[in-house]
């Protein structure tokens, strides 16, 4: 296929797209639903009439700033995962981003692909690889996040457990983390304040923080503080008994890292060796790893050798990867 037409029909295509979005933002401007709720409810105004059903304020996390994707994103499998991957990593923007993020991706590599003349199938894979990246970014982050968020968890169970002792309320020990700890444990704490200062119960304000924050130490947490809240007891010595246990697991997991860094020191230079070596030969003689393009057996060769080196590298993180 020829570069330059594939590049005219990708412009093509942007521009109809930017056309599309002027008319539909001028539309939403002046015919939206949201236009024509605002003029109800500003004739009620004058009218002296105005029903309760019109300002009730429902708290709802959108997918989109416009009404109209919100409702085709919620239609799509997927999406409500992405808006809690989004949630749990902390990101700031909406899931139409995202999803904008990896469309792009698909045709950056669907262009990059067709002017480096690769083959269909590898156009294909280089376009998915790129359309997977922003969400394996989120995932990065959203790991590193909880990560933060674990190391900080035993010194804010410490800190509710001292103020408790001297006196304050759960509510205000729960404050008082969320004001002196750092994100992105304090900001956690403080929505979960928030939540329950405008009128949320404890219980469902916790529950909240755990569906945010897919931690099982948090779980530990939030179970033992609402089982308390039922049947009563010692909340101070508690949450003190807790916070020990998460810090020897902690430990725990410490060492069993160390342990395991030589395989996964191994898996790491048995999955770079064959990219390795590849370079290697197509920089000394290009005419041998042709024929692995070119020829058939040569693509079942490669297939092959990527199903096992899948394989192995799954099978090295299962023998790694220790859950304490």
């Amino acid at each position: 296929m020829n570069v330059t037409f594939l590049l005219f029909i990708v412009l093509v295509f942007a521009a109809v797209m930017l056309l599309v979005w002027g008319l539909y933002v001028g539309w939403h401007t002046h015919r939206s639903p949201e236009a024509e709720r605002v003029a109800r409810r500003l004739q009620g105004i004058i009218g002296g009439e105005v029903r309760q059903s019109e300002v009730t304020i429902v708290k709802e996390r959108r997918l989109s700033e416009s009404p109209d994707l919100d409702r085709l994103l919620r239609r799509l499998p997927g999406t409500r995962k992405l808006d809690r991957m989004l949630v749990q990593s902390g990101a700031r923007y909406l899931v139409l981003r995202l999803v904008a993020l990896c469309a792009g991706g698909f045709v950056l590599g669907l262009v990059v692909s067709a002017w480096l003349q690769l083959p269909g199938l590898a156009m294909l894979a280089v376009a998915a690889l790129l359309a997977c990246l922003p969400v394996w970014n989120l995932t990065r982050v959203r790991d590193a996040r909880l990560a933060r968020f674990e190391r900080q968890l035993p010194e804010a169970l410490d800190m509710m457990s001292r103020a408790m002792r001297a006196g304050h309320a759960f509510p205000t020990a729960l404050k008082l983390v969320a004001d002196e700890m750092s994100a992105p444990l304090g900001e956690e704490f403080k929505t979960a304040f928030d939540e329950v200062n405008f009128g949320v119960a404890m219980g469902d304000a916790l529950n909240n923080l755990a569906q945010r924050v897919p931690s099982m130490d948090l779980q530990y947490f939030v179970v033992a503080v609402l089982i308390q809240r039922e049947t009563g007891g010692n909340l101070t010595e508690l949450l003190t008994s807790i916070s020990a246990i998460i810090r020897d697991r902690h430990k725990l997991q410490g060492q069993v890292r160390v342990l395991s860094a030589e395989g996964r020191m191994s898996a790491w230079v048995l999955c770079l060796l064959p990219f390795g070596a590849g370079a290697m030969m197509y920089s000394t003689n290009p005419e041998a790893m042709h024929v692995f393009v070119a020829d058939p057996g040569g693509r079942r060769m490669l297939l092959t050798a990527a199903g096992m080196m899948l394989f192995g590298v799954l099978a090295i993180r299962k023998l790694v990867r220790l859950r304490v």
